[in-house]
């Protein structure tokens, strides 16, 4: 296990990482109609801007931590150290609303040793949003402390429903008849690391989703953990590479979100 000064200079150099990360996309972003996009699969798109940001924070990472491994979205696992912890990185969730112009895209940054989410930061360059967080000593929003929201039912809220190219029709179908028929409502910005930053700031109760990697999930599931919340054991089911179904949000509609998924 590190100790809290090693595990101090971990998590300065995530939040300084994710902000000059946001810095470089957001030029790219303010030319996003001329980036160069290949299509991954339906509706999976990844463009130039999503590269050389995650080959930014892959440069700024390992040369302040040589031992650690990587895993980011686009350039896969970059092995470290047997002993030493991992990073695992998004570097632009929600490339689809970037390359459309919308705000609701961020830089995801998770890192994980001992079997834990140790640090989670997820940054919305657009709205200049820092979300931050380290095991054991909670969460914040631009500095200052957030927690979940105190829900009780999902009527008490607005929850996240994640949608990727793997997740069929009628299961998000089922979903959506589920909450709406317990009286709730949906948001789906298009990243999923936004909307379970935003169940951690408590402005969702929940986010729900069938299919989502660990690069888009991770950050934000160490957030909402610190902020008082509820998680599905994302990280012991899938580990740092994998993908699968996550529930998260405010302890009082815990099963009620789980419920929702068919």
């Amino acid at each position: 296990m590190h100790d809290d000064a090693d595990i101090d200079e971990h998590f300065e150099a995530a939040t300084a990482v994710a902000v000059s990360a946001g810095n470089l996309a957001l030029e790219y972003f303010g030319r996003a109609a001329s980036l160069t996009v290949e299509h991954k699969g339906a509706q999976d798109l990844v463009s130039e801007a999503d590269r050389e940001t995650e080959r930014h924070i892959t440069h700024e990472l390992l040369a302040a931590f040589p031992d650690n491994s990587f895993v980011g979205e686009e350039h896969g696992l970059t092995p470290g150290s047997k002993d030493a912890g991992t990073w695992v990185v998004d570097p632009i969730d929600g490339t689809q609303p970037f390359l459309l112009g919308l705000p609701t895209w961020c830089i995801s940054i998770a890192y994980v040793h001992s079997d834990a989410v140790q640090i989670g930061v997820v940054y919305n360059p657009v709205t200049n949003e820092l979300f931050a967080a380290r095991r054991g000593h909670g969460a914040t929003k631009n500095g200052v402390p957030i927690h979940v929201r105190d829900a009780q039912a999902l009527s008490d809220g607005v929850t996240g429903v994640g949608c990727s190219p793997r997740t069929q029709p009628d299961e998000l179908a089922e979903i959506m008849r589920r909450l709406l028929g317990a009286g709730g409502m949906y948001q789906r910005t298009g990243s999923g690391a936004i909307n379970l930053a935003y169940v951690a700031a408590g402005q969702h109760i929940g986010y729900v989703e069938m299919y989502i990697h660990a690069w888009d999930c991770l950050g934000a599931v160490c957030l909402i953990e610190e902020a008082g919340g509820e998680v599905s054991p994302f990280l012991a089911d899938y580990g740092v590479t994998g993908a699968g179904r996550l529930i998260a949000g405010a302890p009082g509609v815990y099963g009620s979100l789980a419920a929702l998924l068919p």
